[in-house]
């Protein structure tokens, strides 16, 4: 028990407090005004890509009309949050680590359901957050803004989401749809050479670790740690190195580990194997080291309606559809597999 306290003291108190910086969404680099040109090129790789969230060039944005484009990455970025918040038809609370795959998603719903077309809010921070968020009624500060939109839908592992169900503050049933696994995502090249779990208790790897009081994928990755090695390479990687700080905890690890790894500042971080893939697919100089499957752990991902939504009807759509054989081919793009009933339950999707 002094153990896990003193480690999660410092998980408390180990968190960047500048993350979700204010003002808008992404946009088109070609829509990019002099703030995007003033980075440094080094920033900036050889095929465009921003090393700085948002990632995806505006993609994950739903609003049609955007007015002045004001995005500074690393200064003033509010990736996490997604379209118009003035009067959406359909609001979505999504555990981050899929955000990449949200921007397809929502893309293909519109051309069938073109009612939807740029009226549908969504926000990616980690599950845990998202439910304060619904405990706050739907308000959330970030930065020097305020903003309220109650969401319709909420997704995250299908354990969470079977006990917000079973607490009333989601409406049944918890609908599970697509499985995921953990990696070891480290730069290109892998200057640390990492091999697998075991390497991670070094002194000389430094880390990006998601801290577990605000990440539910932090509990699984110290369930993989003690299934490579055991109680002591839990604790040199979340207590020790935490201590001396060769790891470095993460409060929004989807945005974080990548960054932290192209910048230098860490040789290693476990993610969820989608976020490796979607790196690589990006064109950032990301790889991964896989973790064989006895030290592997399974999340399997479920949503539900929120209890009084604002508007149910468009929940019990996007609930449909992301159950769809159209929506599973996107989501198997970055190596999700569909749920089939036969995977391990997980404490959480993210």
């Amino acid at each position: 028990m002094k153990r896990k306290s003193f480690r999660r003291s410092l998980l408390g108190a180990g968190v960047l407090a500048t993350l979700l910086a204010s003002v808008t969404a992404a946009v088109p680099a070609s829509a990019q005004s002099s703030a995007a040109t003033a980075r440094p090129p080094t920033d900036t790789l050889a095929n465009g890509q921003s090393i700085f969230p948002p990632w995806q060039n505006g993609a994950n944005n739903d609003a049609t009309t955007r007015g002045l484009a004001f995005t500074v990455p690393q200064v003033d970025d509010l990736a996490d949050f997604h379209g118009d918040v003035n009067n959406p038809k359909l609001v979505l609370y999504v555990g981050g680590n899929y955000f990449f795959a949200m921007a397809p998603l929502i893309a293909h719903f519109e051309v069938e359901h073109p009612e939807y077309k740029g009226r549908i809010y969504w926000e990616t921070i980690p599950p845990g957050l998202l439910i304060k968020q619904i405990e706050a009624g739907g308000t959330v500060t970030s930065g020097n803004m305020t903003w309220t939109v109650k969401a319709d839908a909420y997704f995250a592992g299908l354990a969470k989401v079977r006990q917000y169900v079973a607490s009333g503050l989601l409406a049944a049933p918890a609908l599970p749809y697509v499985v995921n696994t953990l990696t070891i995502m480290v730069p290109a090249g892998n200057p640390g050479h990492v091999q697998g779990l075991a390497d991670l208790g070094a002194a000389s790897i430094r880390l990006a670790m998601p801290n577990p009081v605000f990440e539910g994928i932090g509990r699984q990755i110290e369930a993989s740690l003690r299934k490579a090695g055991g109680d002591a390479l839990e604790q040199q990687v979340y207590n020790d190195k935490v201590a001396d700080g060769t790891t470095i905890l993460t409060r929004i690890h989807h945005r974080q580990t990548a960054l932290f790894l192209m910048q230098g500042r860490a040789d290693a971080g476990v993610t969820w194997l989608s976020e490796a893939i979607f790196q690589a697919q990006v064109g950032h100089p990301i790889t991964r080291v896989a973790i064989p499957p006895a030290q592997n752990t399974t999340a399997i991902y479920a949503g539900a309606m929120v209890k009084d939504a604002p508007h149910p009807a468009a929940a019990r759509l996007w609930l449909a559809y992301i159950h769809s054989p159209q929506a599973l081919t996107i989501f198997e793009r970055f190596g999700f597999k569909p749920y089939t009933g036969k995977a391990l339950d997980s404490d959480s999707a993210k």
